[in-house]
């Protein structure tokens, strides 16, 4: 699918965004863990997200048939296809499960392999509650997904206890769960997928399971165990947590802040005013506002309440004059590595040059970032570059044209927000991939004022 972006216009007004994908799947995780009913209100319909509640229902037959049938569910007539989206306030596709578990313990082989489809949140993170379970599983994956690094979940797993071998480092991943130990284990790439499958599988072991990072990421995972009662240390660097099995809960899913960040971005590169209500604002999911604050981008986050130790609230845009550029250094960059092609779109627009130092693990997404950013920009009129593994953004605005996101859901909505701020109309082919993690994306910017034809 193509649409065509017309830019002149200006983002403003209010309005929500999806569920946080991340926290989703950590919740539909947990639901499908927990002893008990639980009640998650304000689900996405993003694809990875489904692929998650799909994996779910094959190992839990009492829950089967709503985790299926809510993964099976097709977008409202707001977030199709074909459309011209300027009328009208899009509805962000946000459901309610309510999933009945007996417990981790009781999970049950699926007998067919899990297909995560281009999920590494799902693959990654459901390794870590397969390892503990006494039956085989196989977990499978999209081409894009086959390609992704799994042996760092796959080792530390292993060392707990459980059989894992992956194909050559990477999916399909064949998993054989049995009485785990917990081990102590320093993560070589900063990953929070990693991090939480350790946990979960922690959650299952003999002994305290404990996972230090060199950078913080995001933690979702331990805000929830919290939450429901699981012993959870923190010291410097390192996480540490002990058996335990978790009760049902409820709660609402916040805004997803990556999400919020597309249209941040569109706001500012437009000249345009916004508010996002009941955003996620997380701390280690805001660092993308610290890098645009330094570019010129006026923004004020308010908390105005709490879901299951989650902070949410209010993020606000103010116009601007301009765009500066700045300096993302290697240590700073894993904090915020989904957000580069974002403020990659926004570096176009900008006076002076955007370096992204550092960026290796870009080439490991759903697809080379790294080489996909430099070539939709330099199709759009642009000036970029890649030298070794930083990003050269020269800035300076772009003429419009052309482009394809190769199915990546993140660069779609990327080279949307740099259209935006283009001198002329933009056609944007594979628009579909943004239904990954927005489905609702273009219909959200047309009812905020942009133009896009399709």
């Amino acid at each position: 699918m193509k649409v065509r972006i017309v830019p002149g216009t200006r983002i403003v007004g209010e309005t929500d965004v999806p569920g946080d994908k991340s926290i989703a799947h950590r919740w539909l995780i947990l639901a499908a863990t927990a002893s008990g009913r639980s009640e998650i209100h304000g689900l996405p319909l993003a694809l990875d997200v489904r692929s998650t509640a799909a994996c779910l229902g094959r190992l839990i037959p009492e829950a089967r048939p709503a985790l299926e049938a809510w993964a099976s569910r097709a977008p409202g007539s707001d977030e199709a296809h074909g459309f011209t989206f300027n009328k009208g306030e899009p509805r962000p596709g946000a459901l309610t499960l309510d999933v009945g578990s007996r417990g981790r313990a009781r999970l049950e082989a699926s007998g067919d392999p899990l297909d995560c489809g281009n999920s590494g949140t799902t693959m990654r993170m459901l390794s870590g509650v397969l390892a503990s379970c006494g039956f085989e599983s196989v977990l499978t994956g999209d081409e894009s997904l086959s390609e992704r690094p799994m042996e760092r979940v796959a080792e530390p797993l292993g060392q707990m206890g459980a059989v894992v071998e992956t194909t050559l480092g990477h999916a399909p991943i064949r998993i054989v769960g049995g009485p785990l130990r917990g081990i102590r284990h320093r993560t070589a790439v900063p990953s929070a997928q990693v991090k939480s499958a350790l946990l979960l599988a922690g959650l299952a072991a003999e002994g305290a399971t404990t996972v230090e990072e060199s950078i913080a990421t995001r933690d979702h995972t331990e805000r929830a165990l919290e939450h429901l009662g699981a012993d959870v240390r923190r010291s410097g660097d390192a996480v540490t947590v002990s058996a335990y099995q978790h009760d049902g809960f409820a709660g609402t899913v916040p805004g997803d802040v990556s999400s919020a960040a597309f249209l941040v971005a569109a706001a500012a590169v437009t000249g345009g005013e916004l508010t996002l209500r009941r955003v996620g604002l997380n701390p280690t999911r805001t660092r993308y506002l610290d890098v645009m604050a330094r570019m010129g981008v006026r923004t004020e986050a308010v908390v105005t309440g709490e879901e299951l130790g989650e902070p949410l609230g209010d993020l606000r845009v103010d116009s601007i004059d301009g765009l500066v550029g700045t300096t993302v250094d290697g240590d700073e960059l894993p904090l915020l590595i989904d957000e580069v092609p974002v403020l990659a779109a926004l570096a176009t627009c900008a006076r002076g040059e955007t370096w992204f130092a550092g960026g290796n693990e870009l080439r490991l997404k759903e697809s080379d970032r790294l080489a996909g950013l430099v070539s939709a920009i330099v199709a759009l009129g642009g000036q970029a570059a890649v030298e070794g593994d930083d990003l050269v953004v020269l800035g300076g605005g772009l003429d419009g044209g052309t482009v394809d996101p190769l199915g990546d859901h993140r660069m779609a909505m990327a080279l949307t927000v740099a259209a935006l701020g283009a001198e002329g109309p933009s056609t944007l082919h594979g628009a579909e991939a943004a239904d990954v993690s927005f489905p609702a994306f273009f219909p959200t910017l047309g009812f905020l004022g942009a133009r896009i034809e399709g």
